[in-house]
């Protein structure tokens, strides 16, 4: 109880951006995407990533409404409007959804997204929500941690991740969280069938391209035994913001995170889960300050792209630290 009356009454200055703060945001067409090439990426907010592999585009935890809560009249508010409207969107090939908090699993995003997804790839009992809220059920796969998929020439693999879930007082933990690896195997046609789900081989083969997106946890071992596993990942997709001190078990602090990213294997860094949704009790660019200056000391190689930019995955172009306040 002391814990929600901070959060609810008692937050710091800074914690969301001031009109002269603006978080600039880079606009998106249509066109703009179908015309990208393939293996871009484009952060849209929070933990919602737009990804063009094999010419099909995926999206992890699509949240375009204005507030992320069960309530359209409170709960925290978007700093920024999303770089495309639900409507400008292409056909996706697959939604990749983490846990079915409120900032993650966006009823009316998913119902809007719907009809132009192909496939919803879920933790166990996530799936069931989509179906309960009208998404026909062939449309949906749910993965235990461990169990893959194929879909658009995409081999997708729900890993652990250490959080928790419920969208009410009375369904806690009630369904699986995960984080997710993708891998785009070498030589892969871009017409591949998808698969029924299963267990990962002992010995993958080696891809062409794997990203690796965290969802949300705290910091655990399960993040070497993914890293051992599955090799080095070309980006990790990490949590990096709504951290507190009270909370250590289900949100990483940045000194965290970069450790996650080693264990991982991973070659370049990109930290998401922030700079959208005021959730914590730290000033909004905390987490981009904390994790650059970690990341220069490790020799990391960070990728921060404006919100709507896009991102060669293979290849980035450097970015800039956006968040600093004009001087």
């Amino acid at each position: 109880m002391g814990l929600f009356w901070d959060v609810m009454f008692r937050k710091p200055a800074g914690t969301a951006p001031s009109a002269a703060q603006a978080v600039p945001v880079q606009p998106l067409t249509l066109a703009q995407l179908q015309a990208a090439a393939d293996q871009t990426l484009y952060r849209l907010g929070h933990s919602t990533v737009l990804l063009k592999l094999q010419g099909r585009f995926f999206m992890t935890d699509p949240v375009f409404s204005e507030r992320a809560s069960p309530f359209s009249f409170a709960g925290p508010k978007r700093f920024h409007a999303p770089p495309l409207a639900l409507e400008d969107l292409p056909e996706l090939e697959a939604v990749i959804l983490s846990h079915d908090h409120y900032d993650h699993l966006d009823e009316a995003t998913v119902k809007a997204l719907a009809p132009k997804v192909r496939h919803f790839l879920t933790p166990l009992g996530v799936g069931k929500r989509l179906i309960d809220w009208g998404v026909p059920a062939e449309k949906v796969q749910q993965l235990d941690w461990w169990q893959s998929t194929r879909v658009g020439g995409v081999t997708f693999t729900a890993t652990p991740a250490q959080h928790f879930s419920g969208r009410s007082l009375w369904d806690r933990n009630s369904t699986l969280w995960a984080s997710w690896v993708m891998e785009v195997p070498a030589g892969m046609s871009k017409d591949v069938p998808a698969d029924v789900p299963g267990d990962v081989p002992s010995q993958p083969a080696s891809p062409a391209l794997r990203v690796f997106f965290s969802g949300d946890t705290g910091y655990f071992d399960g993040f070497k035994a993914i890293g051992e596993r599955f090799g080095s990942f070309d980006l990790t997709l990490m949590e990096t913001g709504a951290y507190d001190a009270r909370w250590p078990y289900v949100h990483m602090q940045p000194e965290q995170t970069l450790q996650a990213h080693l264990d991982l294997r991973g070659r370049r860094l990109m930290p998401i889960h922030n700079g959208t949704f005021d959730l914590a009790m730290h000033r909004w660019q905390d987490p981009f300050e904390r994790i650059l200056s970690l990341a220069r000391l490790r020799s990391v190689e960070l990728v921060t792209p404006i919100m709507g930019a896009p991102v060669d995955i293979r290849q980035p172009a450097p970015t800039s630290a956006w968040w600093q306040s004009p001087t």
